[in-house]
């Protein structure tokens, strides 16, 4: 709970760090108050917690002395001097500025405990994914903790979001779908537990009661709800600069994204015309085909990566705990499948190259690393550029690489659909959040301008990709624009260097650097400062 992480750190809020030892150099003090300081700034916040299935109440009086602490790891923060450390340690401390800027975002603008009661059913679309089609025992076991936190949690959640003018009507409209579709995920439950365990069965019927009851108290005071969902221009040029270190403005955002939905669309126009006379691709028609086209994607992208050096292949990076994570291989063949199986069922490559080349690779990364700051993924969105945009590049700049050159012409128009399904998703988010569209201007345009927009229409993946860029500010922006500052970067440190370029330390290099904002990674590899100095500008 917010309020146990709080009495366990509160009390040294305004003590010093204290060092044994050797005295060391008063910026080697500095950089290990730095260090201590973040340490605990993760404690306050739970970012580290283990127990993932267990979301805490929160109740106004916990949320209000996060608030409070906060403000005293920020003075403490200030009152480090850091101007003249090395650029690495610098972008150490940046990091740790965005992390404690993004929960002052929290607190202050999205408010999320009180004007989104998503972040309450989200626990219902936390249980269906956590769920396997046919659940043993021990999955229950597994996700009890949840199930049997649910009643207080939703019983708080009333309390929390009793303002109910100040919930946008967007928010709560997903919110309310998420909780019709809870109620299938409890009856799978019900059922599939049967009668052998009297106890948990009472558990997952008081969880369902207690969905039951906030979706109808949504319903009750929806017509009340009349909030915008967006953040608006002002707050989201704040965030940019402040949270998520983007060394651009809405204005310059909006004209990248646009510039790259035409350039990913004439491409893929491009690649059409010139394969009119190929063949199209069949898709797999059973869930034993598309795991058997998956597991041999996999194996081509493995071969391709270890032959031609692309980057330096640890042993720890392999497909191993990858293979069916998110497939649903365990699934039924479904009479109708979200909008991304569209592509994979022609050509898995290029998602998986997203997926696992970009993503799990990089968890394995995140994992072995040793650095006391950097190590792993970053809250509040501020490692999505990085993680997010360079997955979303790779699927096209290792095709130019020949990752698909033994595949059919046909394969290099699903890189640019692909593409061309995150340039609508972001400039939806551009629009929502300057309260331009609404949540049903942004779906009917992604189904207007989508490459095979009549599948999205009214479907799962879209509603899913919609919450999550409007209720997760900038997520697809962000994953658009981190592709341009990777390619950004490469442009510029290959001009850097000049002959002395090499692909493979290029990369190398970059991944050193660890899931941070591209703006920082750029600063550390070529060591140019335009970036970070328009940051820094007051």
């Amino acid at each position: 709970m917010i309020r146990k992480r709080l009495i366990q750190v509160f009390a040294s809020l305004f003590l010093a760090p204290i060092f044994g030892g050797l005295a060391l150099a008063e910026d080697d003090v500095q950089y290990e108050e730095l260090v201590q300081l973040f340490q605990e700034f993760r404690v306050m916040t739970g970012v580290t917690a283990g127990d993932v299935d267990l979301i805490p109440v929160v109740s106004p009086d916990a949320i209000q002395a996060e608030a409070l602490a906060l403000t005293v790891f920020q003075k403490r923060l200030r009152d480090i001097r850091w101007s003249e450390w090395s650029v690495s340690k610098q972008i150490d401390y940046h990091l740790i500025r965005a992390e404690m800027n993004g929960l002052e975002f929290r607190h202050r603008v999205t408010k999320p405990w009180f004007r989104d009661p998503g972040i309450y059913s989200d626990m219902v679309l936390f249980l269906g994914e956590r769920i396997p089609h046919e659940p043993k025992y021990e999955d229950f076991l597994r996700i009890r903790k949840t199930i049997t936190s649910i009643p207080n949690i939703y019983s708080q959640a009333i309390i929390n979001l009793r303002d109910v003018d100040n919930i946008p009507s967007d928010l709560a409209d997903l919110a309310i779908r998420d909780l019709e579709n809870g109620v299938a995920t409890f009856n799978r439950l019900t059922a599939a537990l049967g009668q052998n365990e009297a106890k948990l069965a009472e558990e997952i019927e008081l969880a369902a009661k207690s969905n039951g009851e906030l979706l109808a108290w949504l319903k009750e005071h929806r017509p009340s709800m009349i909030a915008t969902a967006g953040i608006g221009r002002e707050n989201y040029n704040w965030l940019l600069k402040n949270v998520y270190l983007f060394p651009y403005t809405w204005e310059e955002l909006r004209t990248i994204v646009e510039l790259e939905d035409n350039r990913v669309i004439a491409f893929q126009k491009l690649e059409e015309n010139r394969n009119e006379d190929i063949p199209r691709i069949k898709p797999v028609q059973s869930q034993a085909e598309y795991k058997a086209s998956v597991a041999a994607a996999i194996d081509d992208i493995m071969a391709f990566l270890n032959r031609e050096e692309i980057f330096t292949m640890p042993d720890y990076l392999t497909p191993d705990g990858y293979f069916g994570s998110w497939h649903g291989f365990d699934r039924p063949w479904p009479d109708r499948h979200d909008y991304f199986f569209n592509f994979s069922h022609r050509e898995p490559r290029v998602e998986e190259v997203h997926e696992m080349v970009g993503h799990h690779f990089d968890q394995l990364r995140g994992q072995n690393s040793t650095h006391p700051i950097r190590k792993g993924w970053r809250p509040y969105k501020i490692s999505t550029a990085r993680t997010e945009g360079f997955a979303f590049a790779l699927e096209e700049l290792l095709m130019h690489a020949g990752y698909l050159d033994q595949r059919t012409p046909r394969a290099r128009e699903i890189a640019y659909e692909q593409a061309a399904f995150r340039t609508v998703r972001a400039l939806s988010d551009i629009y929502m959040h300057d309260n331009q569209w609404s949540l049903e201007d942004a779906m009917t345009y992604s189904v207007a301008n989508a490459p095979h927009g009549e599948l999205l229409n009214d479907s799962a993946h879209l509603w899913f990709e919609m919450a999550t860029t409007l209720r997760g500010v900038g997520h697809h922006m962000l994953m658009v624009v981190g592709k341009v500052q990777f390619m950004k970067l490469l442009r510029d440190r290959s001009q850097q260097l000049g002959d002395m370029f090499k692909l493979e330390v290029f990369m190398d290099e970059f991944f050193a650097s660890g899931l941070i904002p591209i703006a920082l990674i750029r600063w550390e590899m070529t060591g140019y400062r335009d970036e970070i100095d328009r940051l820094l500008m007051e």
